[in-house]
């Protein structure tokens, strides 16, 4: 199945009319995605744990004036997971772009862990097998609709990156085998019109580490080579693009964007 091309900018970002579902998008970077597709024209179903967080990000989102509504998933359970996609498909007919956002981090030693790993299976699970757990249900749906589709995953340069200074070894592994998913289902995918790309940040403002001091943001933005944070909102507009026609022969990209962090290391 061939995918659109544009002979045109006019109307190349414009989303107008596209259902998405964003895993994680009631807060932090997840709302800054949910809220960029907003404000591109797309319809949005938030999939995520906590319903009352949720109630507040679709209120404003209803300014932009689509459709918007949350359901509750855990993305580790997979029972959970058909419940909620198959939820999301009745209110919205269809589902044309999956955004996996859904993530947990830890700063954890792997020999500080207990005896059963709760913090590597705790956080592998959600990272890696949820964001699996949802390719695969809504992949088929997409595949089985015939009309295409983008999958975006959002993952980190720490899948590409190792932190001296960060003990991330579960996240990191988590991301590292996402970003190399990402280009194995772009290969498996293709066939049926369907795209899927990874954007990899790094040091976001409303990321896991939103409430980091002033003295280590000195010390990431001297190894970055701009100093600030990103923003949700600039994850947002990657992932606007990726989903866009303007993208339409991109597959299987990484985009990183960390201020140049990934430059030094």
């Amino acid at each position: 199945m061939n995918t659109p091309s544009i002979s045109t900018m006019k109307g190349a970002f414009d989303l107008s009319g596209k259902n998405t579902i964003v895993t994680g998008g009631n807060g932090g970077l997840g709302f800054g995605v949910s809220k960029a597709f907003a404000e591109s024209g797309a319809n949005v179903a938030v999939l995520c744990r906590d319903m009352g967080k949720a109630a507040g990000a679709l209120k404003e989102l209803g300014a932009n004036g689509g459709k918007y509504e949350a359901f509750s998933c855990d993305v580790t359970d997979m029972a959970d997971v058909r419940k909620a996609v198959g939820e999301a498909y009745k209110s919205f007919g269809n589902i044309d772009i999956l955004v996996n956002n859904a993530g947990v981090s830890t700063n954890t030693r792997l020999f500080d862990m207990d005896e059963e790993l709760t913090e590597w299976h705790r956080v592998v699970d959600t990272d890696l097998t949820g964001l699996v757990n949802m390719t695969y249900v809504v992949g088929k749906r997409m595949r089985d609709s015939d009309k295409g589709g983008n999958i975006i995953n959002v993952t980190s340069n720490a899948g590409l990156i190792i932190n001296r200074d960060l003990f991330l070894s579960p996240y990191s592994a988590a991301k590292a085998a996402a970003n190399h998913f990402t280009r194995s289902m772009a290969m498996e995918l293709g066939l049926y019109g369907i795209r899927v790309n990874a954007i990899a940040p790094g040091f976001i403002n409303d990321g896991f580490g939103k409430n980091s001091s002033p003295e280590r943001d000195k010390q990431i933005f001297a190894a970055q080579a701009l100093d600030r944070r990103g923003t949700a909102m600039e994850v947002g507009a990657l992932a606007v693009y990726l989903a866009s026609a303007a993208s339409g022969f991109t597959t299987g990209a990484v985009m990183v964007m960390d201020g140049g962090y990934s430059l030094s290391c």
